[in-house]
């Protein structure tokens, strides 16, 4: 079976109902509401920010170029004193999700068409519910919520934080996984 061409429809309406399963998580549960926390000081602080006029992007301090740098003796003593942080600034301007939610959408679809690859390619036409649940929901769980581990690991997020993310992903790997095995093209 060619899966993208028969699987549009559940690779569409997948990514409809993925889209407002989180809005329903984020805006109406709000299980996320703690995940980050008010930093001290904050006025001050982002005044010091935008006297340094950083343009947006991803920061870490104290940097370092390379190893050499980071093994150095005053590299590690900016490190031991700290702060040591990680910081994404954003652009300014007017506050806006608009282009977050399209971005979302089409991650979204990407899961979809992935997971429409990989069941389509095991599965034939007609194949039973519960085996597209199995390959649709599992792909959709890896590629909504694996990565998400790094940032733990690498960049020191909060384990609770990736862990709801990653309960996040379960649950649209499980809708997905549903969706599919709905709108499976009979044999």
């Amino acid at each position: 079976m060619d899966p993208i061409i028969q699987l549009w429809l559940p690779i569409l309406v997948s990514s409809v109902v993925v889209f407002f399963v989180s809005f329903l998580m984020h805006m109406v549960i709000k299980h996320h509401k703690n995940d980050f926390s008010k930093i001290p000081d904050e006025v001050r602080l982002m005044d010091e920010i935008k006297k340094s006029n950083i343009p947006a992007g991803d920061y870490v301090f104290p940097f370092c170029n390379d190893d050499k740098e980071r093994n150095s003796k005053e590299f590690k003593e900016k490190f031991e004193k700290g702060p040591v942080a990680i910081i994404t600034v954003y652009p300014t301007g007017p506050m806006s999700m608009t282009s977050n939610l399209i971005g979302w959408f089409i991650y979204s679809l990407v899961v979809g068409v992935f997971a429409a690859y990989i069941a389509g390619h095991a599965l034939a036409p007609g194949a039973h519910y519960l085996a597209v649940f199995r390959f649709a929901g599992a792909t959709a769980f890896v590629g909504y919520s694996l990565a998400l581990l790094h940032d733990s690991i690498w960049f020191r997020r909060k384990w609770s934080t990736t862990l709801k993310y990653i309960f996040d992903g379960l649950i649209y790997g499980l809708v997905t996984g549903g969706v599919f095995g709905w709108l499976w093209p009979a044999a």
